[in-house]
């Protein structure tokens, strides 16, 4: 199992980015979570297949319409003893 941990930044809080992201990670059959930091910058935890994670990766770099990503980092990880958790569902925290 392949994963990543990402951190969004710009405008990306109260423009529904959370919601969003949920529901594209659903879609693609990926685990996780994803919430909001005090920094005002988002966090994701994501694992899955890789196809999929490429998606969501692509989807965290523009976000929802009323989002302006500005910038993001993204720390890939594969198999379990580099943080693979075995997550099967995705959800907002």
């Amino acid at each position: 199992m392949k994963g990543f941990r990402a951190v969004v930044r710009g405008r990306v809080q109260g423009v529904g980015f959370r919601a969003a992201t949920e529901e594209t990670a659903r879609r693609l059959g990926l685990g996780g979570w994803v919430r909001n930091m005090p920094d005002g910058a988002v966090e994701i935890e994501a694992e899955g297949p890789e196809d999929a994670l490429r998606e969501l990766a692509q989807f965290l770099r523009s976000g929802p319409r009323m989002a302006r990503v500005t910038g993001t980092d993204f720390f890939w990880h594969e198999g379990v003893d580099a943080g693979s958790s075995g997550r099967t569902r995705f959800e907002i925290r």
